[in-house]
Protein backbone atom coordinates (compact mmCIF):
# COMPACT_ATOMS: atom_id res chain seq x y z
CA UNK A 1 0.00 0.00 0.00
CA UNK A 2 1.25 3.61 -1.26
CA UNK A 3 -0.11 6.69 -2.11
CA UNK A 4 2.25 7.24 -4.56
CA UNK A 5 1.46 5.14 -7.88
CA UNK A 6 5.36 4.95 -9.06
CA UNK A 7 6.50 3.32 -6.05
CA UNK A 8 3.61 0.99 -6.05
CA UNK A 9 4.66 0.00 -9.15
CA UNK A 10 8.55 0.04 -8.05
CA UNK A 11 7.11 -2.87 -5.25
CA UNK A 12 4.83 -4.37 -7.74
CA UNK A 13 7.46 -5.12 -10.49
CA UNK A 14 10.15 -6.07 -7.87
CA UNK A 15 8.38 -8.89 -6.22
CA UNK A 16 6.77 -9.99 -9.51
CA UNK A 17 9.98 -10.20 -11.13
CA UNK A 18 10.54 -13.16 -7.91
CA UNK A 19 7.66 -14.81 -8.80
CA UNK A 20 4.91 -13.54 -6.32
CA UNK A 21 1.38 -12.38 -6.94
CA UNK A 22 1.38 -8.78 -5.81
CA UNK A 23 -2.34 -6.42 -5.35
CA UNK A 24 -1.86 -2.93 -4.90
CA UNK A 25 -4.19 -0.33 -2.45
CA UNK A 26 -3.35 3.46 -2.56
CA UNK A 27 -4.75 4.09 0.81
CA UNK A 28 -5.52 2.44 4.05
CA UNK A 29 -9.09 1.94 3.82
CA UNK A 30 -8.67 0.40 0.22
CA UNK A 31 -5.73 -1.51 1.40
CA UNK A 32 -8.42 -3.45 4.48
CA UNK A 33 -10.91 -3.92 1.97
CA UNK A 34 -8.15 -6.00 -0.32
CA UNK A 35 -6.53 -7.78 2.64
CA UNK A 36 -10.07 -9.20 3.05
CA UNK A 37 -10.88 -10.36 -0.21
CA UNK A 38 -7.20 -11.82 -1.17
CA UNK A 39 -6.19 -12.67 2.41
CA UNK A 40 -2.32 -12.09 1.06
CA UNK A 41 0.61 -13.14 2.87
CA UNK A 42 2.38 -10.31 3.67
CA UNK A 43 1.18 -6.41 3.42
CA UNK A 44 3.50 -3.41 3.09
CA UNK A 45 2.48 0.01 4.61
CA UNK A 46 3.44 3.43 4.01
CA UNK A 47 3.00 5.46 6.94
CA UNK A 48 1.65 8.68 5.30
CA UNK A 49 -1.60 8.01 3.32
CA UNK A 50 -4.80 9.63 2.61
CA UNK A 51 -7.85 8.30 4.54
CA UNK A 52 -5.88 5.88 6.58
CA UNK A 53 -2.34 5.87 7.63
CA UNK A 54 -0.30 3.25 7.40
CA UNK A 55 -0.02 3.13 10.91
CA UNK A 56 -4.11 2.85 11.76
CA UNK A 57 -4.33 0.51 9.31
CA UNK A 58 -1.91 -1.93 10.94
CA UNK A 59 -3.69 -1.25 14.27
CA UNK A 60 -6.80 -2.15 12.59
CA UNK A 61 -5.28 -5.09 10.65
CA UNK A 62 -3.98 -6.44 14.67
CA UNK A 63 -7.39 -5.88 16.12
CA UNK A 64 -9.02 -7.81 13.68
CA UNK A 65 -8.66 -11.77 14.74
CA UNK A 66 -8.78 -12.97 11.10
CA UNK A 67 -5.67 -10.61 10.13
CA UNK A 68 -4.35 -10.48 13.34
CA UNK A 69 -1.48 -12.72 12.70
CA UNK A 70 -0.78 -11.55 9.21
CA UNK A 71 3.25 -10.41 8.52
CA UNK A 72 3.08 -6.46 8.46
CA UNK A 73 6.26 -4.08 7.06
CA UNK A 74 5.96 -0.72 7.25
CA UNK A 75 8.04 0.71 3.72
CA UNK A 76 8.55 4.26 4.40
CA UNK A 77 10.71 7.44 5.23
CA UNK A 78 9.89 7.07 8.91
CA UNK A 79 10.47 9.21 12.22
CA UNK A 80 11.68 6.98 14.95
CA UNK A 81 8.17 7.96 16.65
CA UNK A 82 6.64 6.31 13.76
CA UNK A 83 8.89 3.40 13.90
CA UNK A 84 8.29 3.21 17.48
CA UNK A 85 4.44 3.88 17.16
CA UNK A 86 4.69 0.96 14.67
CA UNK A 87 6.57 -1.96 17.12
CA UNK A 88 3.29 -0.68 19.20
CA UNK A 89 1.01 -1.63 17.05
CA UNK A 90 2.04 -4.57 16.13
CA UNK A 91 4.65 -4.10 12.98
CA UNK A 92 6.86 -6.77 12.30
CA UNK A 93 9.33 -4.73 10.09
CA UNK A 94 10.63 -1.54 8.95
CA UNK A 95 12.05 -0.65 5.57
CA UNK A 96 13.64 2.43 5.04
CA UNK A 97 12.65 4.58 1.77
CA UNK A 98 14.79 4.95 -0.43
CA UNK A 99 15.40 0.96 -0.56
CA UNK A 100 17.18 -1.22 -2.91
CA UNK A 101 15.17 -3.67 -4.85
CA UNK A 102 17.14 -6.72 -3.37
CA UNK A 103 16.25 -5.47 0.62
CA UNK A 104 12.32 -5.16 -0.42
CA UNK A 105 12.57 -9.22 -1.63
CA UNK A 106 14.40 -10.37 1.12
CA UNK A 107 12.26 -8.56 3.56
CA UNK A 108 8.80 -9.89 1.75
CA UNK A 109 10.64 -13.27 1.78
CA UNK A 110 11.38 -13.48 5.49
CA UNK A 111 8.01 -12.23 6.83
CA UNK A 112 6.59 -15.32 4.25
CA UNK A 113 8.90 -17.99 6.06
CA UNK A 114 8.59 -16.59 9.42
CA UNK A 115 4.64 -17.95 8.70
CA UNK A 116 5.99 -21.32 8.22
CA UNK A 117 4.52 -23.62 11.29
CA UNK A 118 6.95 -27.01 12.28
CA UNK A 119 8.53 -26.69 8.98
CA UNK A 120 4.76 -26.58 7.02
CA UNK A 121 3.47 -23.67 4.98
CA UNK A 122 0.19 -22.18 5.85
CA UNK A 123 -2.38 -22.51 3.04
CA UNK A 124 -2.08 -18.99 1.73
CA UNK A 125 1.55 -19.57 0.98
CA UNK A 126 1.34 -22.79 -1.15
CA UNK A 127 -1.24 -20.81 -3.41
CA UNK A 128 0.71 -18.06 -4.83
CA UNK A 129 2.81 -15.98 -2.53
CA UNK A 130 0.32 -12.83 -2.02
CA UNK A 131 1.22 -9.80 -0.67
CA UNK A 132 -0.76 -6.51 -0.55
CA UNK A 133 0.41 -3.31 -0.68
Amino acid sequence: MDDNKVIRQLIRVNLELEGLEVVTAADGAECLDVVHQVQPDVVTLDVVMPRLDGLRTAARLRADPRTRNLPLAIVSACTQYEVESGLDVGVDAFLAKPFEPSELVSLVRGLMERREVGGTVEEGERAAGRTGH
